[in-house]
This record gives structure tokens, C-alpha cells and sequence, in this order.
């Protein structure tokens, strides 16, 4: 009896402490930046969130990867919510068990690599839920992925294969024999190309819609 009555105590303390953090998590998630309404329109995602435009661009500018493949991994990785995580699963349906992955925020990226980027480009106050941070992630692990393998930087198709496997898994070649990621990286690629075409059409205005931009001059 001594031990089911423990396992009943302690199935109510892990119990509540879910209820407490699934409430948190729900006060957290109403102040987050909710996912653009037309995600698949580049312009319309930028029209809604003008800062997601100087963000990537200014990604673009640094690492060298274009804004519309920064903006086709991020919609891929976690369709634009901030907070996303891998699936938890639970054993007895009460106690916890590890997720799938570290996986984290816009950019899904883990933890080992986040840690990486850190170090590599300071700013310990980045934040993976965070859009500016996210993109400018993407570009610097595309950035590495160019110097290591190669691949262009328009290239969206590989890139996403390396950004999926890292590189010494781009190398190993292992990446040809999983056909699910190479139709995912496929999907990738058509969304960046897409986007390209449809930043086309807006690009010109969006350049000018900060508070200090005058025509002709920001054109």
C-alpha cells in the first residue's frame, strides 16, 4: 500500500507540474509573434512583418545566403511559430520522457549547433525564438556549409541536405539512399524558388518602407 500511495503522490506532483507549465507556456505563447497568415507569399510576409525583411536581408549581407532560401528553410523548419519543439512523449501518460531531439524555435536548430554558434559569433543573449537570430543562424550554418562542401549559396536543394545531416553527413553521401529528405529538400528548394519569384514583385517597395528611407534613394 506504501508504494502505491507514493506512486499515486507522485503521479499527482508531476501531474500538476505539467498543468503548470503547459500554462506557462500557453501565457508565453500569447505574447509570441504569431505565424504570418499568408506564409506561402513572401511579399505578404513581409508586408505583414516589414522587420522579417531587414532581418533576412541583412542575413543575406553578412553570410551570403539569398533572403528567400533563408526564409524557405525557416517556413519548412517550423512554418514561422517561434516556440515549436520536437514532440514529447510520456511514459504511463504521466512521467516525461526525452524529446525526440533538441530542436528549438524558428530555425529548429539544436542545441550543439547553437552552442557552436554562440561561440563563433557572440551574443549571448540570442535567442533561437527569435526571428533576427534564427535567420541570421541559418546563414551562418549555410555560410559553413559553403566553405566546407562547396555548395552555392542559391542552392537551396543541398544546402537544406547539409543543414539536415551536417556536413560530415553531406560527405558521407548517406543522404542519397534517404529518399523522405530528398523530397523534403526537393519541397525546400520549390519554396525558395517560388519565393525568389514573388520577392520579385515587392522587393523594390519593401526596401522603402522604413521610417528614414527616402525615394529614389533606397531603390
Amino acid at each position: 500500500m506504501f508504494l502505491l500511495d507514493l506512486l499515486a503522490e507522485r503521479k499527482i506532483e508531476v501531474e500538476a507540474r505539467h498543468i503548470a507549465a503547459i500554462a506557462v507556456m500557453a501565457a508565453l505563447a500569447a505574447c509570441a509573434t504569431a505565424p504570418p497568415r499568408h506564409a506561402e507569399d513572401l511579399c505578404a510576409v513581409f508586408r505583414q512583418y516589414p522587420d522579417w525583411y531587414d532581418y533576412a536581408k541583412h542575413a543575406e549581407k553578412r553570410w551570403g545566403t539569398p533572403s528567400y532560401v533563408l526564409m524557405a528553410f525557416v517556413r519548412h523548419e517550423s512554418g514561422y511559430h517561434a516556440d515549436i519543439r520536437p514532440k514529447r512523449h510520456w511514459f504511463l501518460g504521466f512521467i516525461p520522457l526525452p524529446r525526440d531531439s533538441s530542436a528549438y524555435g524558428y530555425a529548429q536548430a539544436q542545441d550543439p549547433a547553437w552552442d557552436e554558434y554562440l561561440k563563433d559569433t557572440g551574443g549571448w543573449l540570442k535567442g533561437r525564438a527569435d526571428m533576427e537570430d534564427a535567420l541570421d543562424f541559418v546563414g551562418w550554418y549555410n555560410h559553413r556549409t559553403h566553405a566546407a562542401l562547396g555548395i552555392s549559396y542559391r542552392d537551396a536543394r543541398h544546402l537544406y541536405i547539409a543543414y539536415h545531416e551536417g556536413i560530415g553527413g553531406y560527405r558521407s553521401g548517406a543522404w542519397r539512399r534517404k529518399h523522405h529528405l530528398r523530397r523534403v529538400a526537393d519541397g525546400v528548394d520549390y519554396r525558395a524558388r517560388a519565393y525568389r519569384a514573388q520577392l520579385k514583385h515587392c522587393e523594390r517597395e519593401l526596401r522603402c518602407d522604413g521610417l528614414f528611407d527616402i525615394w529614389p534613394f533606397c531603390r
